[in-house]
């Protein structure tokens, strides 16, 4: 398969978004500074995002964008500017390297696992779209089928912004 075929550049769309969202993610989870782990977990949402409208459901995509980046990360930035700026103590390098080697280990052990069972299992022709991923009919989905989980996702947004309230009324002050 070419590159310059649809089904070729679908693919390399497809593994940008996938590489952008890896590396959000592995931004997010190794840096020890929390203003680099809030913009490496913003990278990764845009990243999945971006994998959600390449997927053609761009109300979900959407709904990533405004939820995740637009709320979650910006209640953990107010939380991290209204925290007290006191030096942290961190752990040496050398406590922390047999840790990470292992978890590293074990993560690449974990993917080689679901790249030779996704290769190895025999995936059924897609289905017929039942929708075609508009918000009228997304809308609908959430009020009659999926409406908890609706609730559910708004109960989310709200304990991350009442936590961004109560770190931020604590203050910087330690009184």
């Amino acid at each position: 398969m070419s590159i310059m075929t649809p089904e070729g550049l679908a693919g390399l769309i497809f593994l940008f978004l996938a590489a952008v969202t890896l590396a959000g993610a592995l931004i997010a989870a190794s840096t020890v500074r929390l203003p680099r782990a809030v913009a490496g977990l913003a990278l990764s949402f845009t990243g999945l995002a971006g994998i959600f409208y390449f997927l053609n459901s761009p109300f979900v995509a959407l709904m990533e964008m405004l939820i995740y980046v637009g709320a979650v990360c910006v209640a953990i930035v107010f939380a991290i500017m209204m925290a007290d700026p006191g030096v942290e103590k961190g752990a040496s390098s050398r406590a922390t390297a047999i840790p990470a080697g292992f978890s590293a280990a074990l993560g690449a052990l974990f993917a080689a696992g679901l790249i030779v069972l996704a290769r190895n299992t025999m995936w059924p022709p897609p289905a017929a779209r039942l929708n075609d991923g508009s918000v009228i009919q997304v809308g609908h989905g959430l009020i009659t089928t999926y409406s908890m989980v609706f609730e559910l996702i708004s109960i989310v947004l709200l304990m991350a912004i009442i936590g961004a309230l109560v770190l931020a009324r604590k203050g910087r002050d330690p009184e």
